[in-house]
């Protein structure tokens, strides 16, 4: 409930700090007095965007604060929500500065409007003639229905399912076209991997192959060339072999003379044995050597398609031709795996809409359930508001697809007069009339479940003296369990009242300045007076003020 609202510098008012209590308040005031000052200050508070223009004094703050008791909203998941610290007394303050410049605190948070905004809407519902047009939305047609169904967790349920569903929905079509991107290139990765793995690339040492290649292309040079090494090595008398021999055989003969000649000797030794390994490894290389054309004619090939793929792919090394490979089986497999994977979200989906199927269905059962219920007690009101013969039907159609709350299509028709034919609520019914049928809905819904604070901004102009006293009873039955306020010009509607506010000008040295009161019993039997017969208060007027008062 609104506990406090203090206003500064804002319009007509300077200051203004009042209080207020829990049951049915009344503002009423004389025409131009400042009642719609006060609401476009409490709007403030609730979101709306600041205009400097309403700043009494440009080069003062411009300060409204309401103080709210939300001990019974049950709001905490929303704050935390929010991310905002709860508090049973919350503090909600708009600032203007002289700059122009708003500001918004929720509890002393800085927030945005939007936060504001989806935060207010929970604590206070302003609710005039122009308001009364959300009657014909279908969000709020909604709302009055599953309220009165009791469909809150079935919905937070379906909501919560139904984005799991989306998601697994989006992630099916992200797979067919992945898969549709990835059967393009399909058959040129399966090309590229076969390609690749024909070569055998992990037994592949391009070194050795190179070499082999090389001995191959040039046996006869080989064999040439180690048959004249022979035979410079070890020719007769004249071969390095025989020459060396006879070196050794001279050192001999002086080994005995010195360390040094004896060290000589032995190196020249050491080279003469290794002279004849040299011969044995030249003969058995000859014994090896060999003309092999279809070999090398192999090699060759090998070596063209080894460097053909290096070309193709533009790298230096075998085990980066190995990596590509296996980038491309990979490639493959998704596509393969792709319908597999298709399969499994499809049944998932499948599933994801069987529950949402299921809930859908609890969902409309309890609509339909409630539906006459509604029906019935929203024409008995109607009756006792002087529309005896409104005539009300809530058509109930389910879908074959899901909407955010459900899976229905929902809408409230209307009938005025007998003879008439139902029809659209906002094509049918007058403004005077959507305003009583709004009362009787808040009136049914605060029966099911917490309102927040209610404020009603003269809904009762046009409406007769005993459909008013009627109105009256409602709003004050709906403050056994809520909070509301009724800004109203009709004395039956303000003798209802447990506390009783006037709104009302006053000159001082030449400036109008706009305040609020609260009212005792004496001040109260006067403005209902003035009310009923104006400004000069009769004595019969006092009587029916009191009387109405009682």
């Amino acid at each position: 409930m609104l506990t406090s609202l203090y206003i500064k510098n804002y319009a007509l008012i300077d200051e203004l700090n009042v209080s207020f209590n829990n049951g049915l308040t009344i503002i009423t005031g004389e025409t131009g007095a400042g009642k719609s000052i006060l609401l476009g200050g409490l709007s403030l508070v609730l979101g709306k965007r600041a205009d400097l223009s309403q700043v009494k004094d440009a080069n003062e703050k411009c300060i409204i604060e309401a103080v709210f008791n939300i001990a019974n909203y049950d709001l905490s998941l929303l704050f935390k929500s929010l991310d905002l610290d709860y508090d049973v007394q919350t503090i909600i303050r708009r600032e203007i500065l002289p700059s122009g410049k708003s500001r918004a605190f929720i509890n002393d948070s800085p927030v945005t409007l939007e936060t504001l905004g989806v935060l207010s809407t929970n604590l206070i519902d302003i609710h005039s003639q122009h308001q009364t047009q959300q009657l014909t939305q279908d969000d709020y047609q909604f709302k009055v229905i599953d309220a009165l169904a009791a469909n809150k967790l079935n919905l937070e349920e379906f909501l919560k399912q139904l984005r799991i569903y989306k998601k697994l929905e989006k992630s099916l079509e992200e797979l067919k076209l992945s898969k549709a991107e990835l059967i393009k290139e399909y058959d040129y990765n399966l090309f590229l991997s076969k390609e690749l793995n024909e070569v055998n690339l992990e037994k592949i040492n391009l070194e050795d192959l190179e070499a082999q290649y090389e001995e191959l292309n040039n046996v006869e040079i080989i064999g040439e060339k180690l048959t004249s090494v022979k035979s410079i090595l070890s020719t007769e008398d004249l071969g390095i072999t025989d020459q060396l021999n006879s070196v050794k055989q001279e050192l001999s003969k002086i080994a005995t003379f010195g360390i040094s000649y004896e060290n000589l000797k032995e190196r020249i030794a050491s080279v003469s044995i290794e002279l004849d390994d040299v011969l044995l490894e030249i003969d058995n290389l000859e014994d090896k050597l060999s003309s092999d054309p279809q070999e090398l004619e192999r090699i060759n090939s090998k070596l063209q398609i080894i460097n053909n793929l290096f070309q193709k792919h533009s790298v230096l090394e075998i085990n980066e031709l190995i990596e590509i490979r296996n980038d491309l089986q990979l490639k493959i497999n998704n596509t393969e795996s792709l319908d597999q994977s298709i399969k499994e979200k499809e049944q998932e989906i499948l599933k994801a809409n069987e529950k949402l199927d299921q809930l859908a269905l609890k969902i409309h059962k309890n609509r339909k359930k409630i539906i006459p219920v509604f029906v019935s007690k929203l024409e008995a009101i109607l009756t006792e508001l002087g529309m005896p013969n409104a005539k009300f039907k809530v058509e109930l159609k389910p879908l074959n697809h899901f909407v955010k709350n459900g899976k229905d299509n929902l809408q409230f028709l209307f009938m005025a007069n007998k003879g008439s034919t139902f029809n659209e609520l906002k094509k049918s019914a007058s403004g005077g009339e959507l305003s009583r049928i709004m009362l009787a809905i808040k009136s049914i819904l605060a029966e099911y479940i917490q309102l927040p604070s209610i404020m009603f901004d003269e809904i009762d102009t046009g409406v007769s003296g005993e459909i008013s006293n009627k109105m009256g009873d409602i709003m004050k039955q709906m403050s056994g369990t809520m909070q509301v306020f009724a800004i109203t010009h009709l004395p039956q509607i303000a003798a209802k009242g447990s506390s009783h506010f006037k709104v009302y000008k006053m000159d001082i040295e030449d400036i109008t300045h706009t305040n609020l009161k609260k009212l005792n019993e004496e001040e109260r039997v006067v403005e209902i007076a003035q009310m009923l017969g104006g400004l000069s208060i009769t004595d019969s007027a006092m009587a029916h003020a009191k009387q109405l008062l009682n």
